[in-house]
C-alpha cells in the first residue's frame, strides 16, 4: 500500500529527481526530461557495444536510473530506428513484420533537451520530430488513450516486460513488472493509473532494471538499447 501512495503521489505533478517506487505488480521510475540528463546509450566511442548498465557507468559515469530500451539483433544493434546524440545509426521501420516488434502500431520513443515523446511509427514518419535520442520499439501499449487493438483481456501470454509512457505534464514513466503480466494489464497499468495517452512496449523476458536507490542494480542478459539518467 505504502508504494501505491507513494506512485499516486509522482502523478500529483512532475518528477523534480528520478524517483522510483513499487507498488508489488509493478516498479516505475518517473523522470522529468527537463530538468533529469535523459539519454539513450548503445556503444562507446570505439564502437563497442556496452551491453550492461554497469559498462555503462564505466564509460559515462554513475547513472540515477537506467532500462533496457528496444528490441535488438543478435550482434545487439537495434532492430528499428535508433538516435544517439542525433547521429542516426538505423532507419525507421514502417512495415508490419514477425515478433512482437512488427505488431503494428509500433512507436518512438523521442527525447529532446528538454522533453520526451512516444509517438506511433506513422504519426513519426509524417511528423519527423528533431529527436536527440530515439529509440524505436512495439507493440504501442496505449495509443491516443485506448489500448493496442489487438490486446485481449483473456489473453493467457504472460511474461515479464518493461515499457515507457508520458504523462500530460511532460513525466516520463519508466515500468517494469515485478511478475509475468499480459499485454493487456501493462496497457491498463499505463493508461489507467500512470495516465500516460501513449505508451510503448520496450521488450519483456531480457527486461532488466537499474534503480540504486530501490537496490536494484541486476545487469543479467547483454542488452542492445539502454535508457538511462546521468546522476548529476
Amino acid at each position: 500500500m505504502r508504494g501505491l501512495i507513494a506512485l499516486l503521489c509522482i502523478l500529483c505533478g512532475p518528477a523534480k529527481a528520478v524517483i522510483c517506487t513499487d507498488d508489488g505488480d509493478f516498479t516505475v521510475c518517473a523522470v522529468d526530461p527537463a530538468t533529469e540528463d535523459l539519454r539513450l546509450f548503445h556503444s562507446d566511442d570505439n564502437g563497442a557495444v556496452y551491453g550492461s548498465f554497469s559498462a555503462v557507468e564505466a564509460d559515462i559515469g554513475p547513472l540515477s536510473f537506467a532500462m533496457n530500451a528496444g528490441m535488438y539483433h543478435e550482434d545487439r544493434s537495434p532492430v528499428g530506428l535508433y538516435i544517439e546524440d542525433s547521429i542516426q545509426t538505423m532507419r525507421l521501420v514502417t512495415n508490419a513484420g514477425p515478433g512482437n516488434f512488427g505488431m503494428l502500431p509500433n512507436g518512438v520513443l523521442c527525447i529532446t533537451e528538454n522533453s520526451a515523446r512516444v509517438i506511433e511509427t506513422l504519426s513519426f514518419e509524417t511528423e519527423a520530430p528533431d529527436c536527440t535520442y530515439a529509440t524505436q520499439s512495439g507493440p504501442m501499449l496505449v495509443i491516443d488513450g485506448a489500448l493496442h487493438p489487438r490486446f485481449l483481456r483473456e489473453s493467457t501470454s504472460r511474461n515479464f516486460r518493461n515499457g515507457v509512457g508520458v504523462g500530460a505534464d511532460g513525466t516520463a514513466y519508466f515500468a517494469i513488472s515485478n511478475r509475468p503480466v499480459t499485454f493487456w494489464e501493462m496497457g491498463e497499468f499505463f493508461r489507467d493509473v500512470l495516465q500516460t495517452k501513449n505508451a510503448l512496449y520496450l521488450d519483456g523476458r531480457v527486461s532488466r532494471l537499474y534503480a540504486p536507490q530501490l537496490g536494484r542494480t541486476a545487469n543479467g542478459v547483454r542488452m542492445g538499447p539502454i535508457v538511462g539518467v546521468v546522476a548529476p
